[in-house]
């Protein structure tokens, strides 16, 4: 997969920019607020649909502006394709694929995939559950489009059944077709998230052998709500509705499901040790560069296409060690796009074959 061309109308603090890509490395030099890490989120936006910023549209619409366009040539099997999507302030967005309409996001999702690795990533660790949920569900949307589908009715099913709970005089049957809707869904949404990670604990705990030198051993375990204790929907299911059923004073007292993936977990440990509360700075950011490599090499496994991979200023965050792990192991064979303040930090060989941009206030010039 290769993405050939990009342009940009109104999006962020770019007023009308394109680029276009040659060869697999690519490195957006410039100093903060000028405009770099908006051009790797309007890629990102591209493959998932997702801003890891903002959850507006309208966040992300020029200021003073209605609209904001995102249009892409990408290279990919068995044919390119030409990706539109169009952002309004007050309106709905608009997806068109080689300028045909989609009707449904899903359909939309696909055509472009990346990785996305920045510093906000170094809090997949100490951050909330919330943000490793993220990033198990936008990882399986790129596998899997239909799932960006589910976790829209999921979200839809949870408000309307965390709405009947904020009723008076609520009887456990009022909640009865809401259980069935949530449980349903829910089930689905957890035996994929489930999938995924036993699929990425093997890569992950391989990566980060490379990277500590066998020093540590990285897990990566999935903790539901609901008990898994196996890949199978009516088990799952069973366990779900006992989940409900045990919870619903507690749901009264509070006013909200408490039970379903929204509360999942993922646990991350190092010699099985929480490294949320014992892991260094520095085990923090090899752990993070583990998983970001796993996920990487398992969407090419997948998907039979590697993606592209959007580095926001993680070198900086990164020592030495790391970062030549890092640039080692996406070589010349990955197409990668950089941001960066300097090139200090770049090792010579790699720079070689990159082509520079330097970015300033919402415009790109080649160096």
């Amino acid at each position: 997969m290769y993405l050939r061309h990009l342009q940009l109308w109104h999006f962020r603090n770019y007023t009308e920019q394109a680029i276009t890509f040659r060869g697999n490395q690519t490195i957006l030099l410039g100093d903060n607020a000028q405009g770099k890490s908006n051009l790797l989120e309007a890629i990102l936006f591209l493959a998932t649909l997702h801003s890891p910023r903002v959850q507006r549209d309208a966040d992300l619409v020029q200021a003073g502006q209605t609209w904001a366009r995102i249009q892409a040539e990408a290279e990919r099997q068995p044919d390119p394709a030409q990706l539109t999507l169009t952002l309004r302030v007050n309106g709905r967005r608009t997806l068109a694929v080689n300028q045909q309409t989609q009707r449904r996001q899903m359909d939309f999702l696909g055509y472009l995939r990346a990785v996305f690795f920045s510093c906000l990533d170094l809090e997949l660790v100490r951050g909330s559950p919330g943000q490793r949920r993220d990033w198990l569900d936008q990882t399986l949307v790129q596998i899997e489009p239909l799932y960006s589908q589910l976790l829209q009715d999921y979200q839809r099913v949870l408000r309307q059944r965390n709405a009947l709970l904020r009723q008076e005089n609520l009887r456990p049957d009022h909640l009865t077709p809401w259980n069935e809707q949530l449980i349903h869904i829910g089930t689905r949404l957890i035996r994929r998230r489930y999938r995924l990670v036993q699929r990425l604990q093997p890569l992950a705990h391989t990566w980060h052998q490379r990277i500590s030198q066998a020093a540590e051993t990285l897990t990566v375990t999935y903790t539901p709500c609901v008990p898994v204790p196996e890949d199978n929907s009516q088990v799952i299911a069973e366990q779900f509705h006992n989940q409900l059923t045990a919870k619903f004073p507690a749901e009264i007292g509070q006013k909200t499901t408490l039970v379903g993936p929204h509360r999942d977990e993922v646990k991350l440990s190092l010699n099985g040790y929480p490294a949320r509360a014992y892991a260094s700075q520095g085990q923090q950011r090899t752990l993070v560069l583990a998983l970001k490599l796993a996920e990487l090499e398992l969407l090419e496994s997948l998907l039979g296409e590697t993606p592209i991979l959007l580095l926001d200023d993680v070198l900086a965050e990164l020592d030495l060690k790391r970062q030549q792990h890092l640039l080692t192991a996406i070589g010349e064979r990955v197409q990668t796009i950089i941001t960066a303040t300097d090139l200090e930090r770049f090792d010579p060989r790699w720079l070689l074959g990159a082509q520079q941009f330097q970015v300033l206030q919402g415009q790109l010039c080649l160096r």
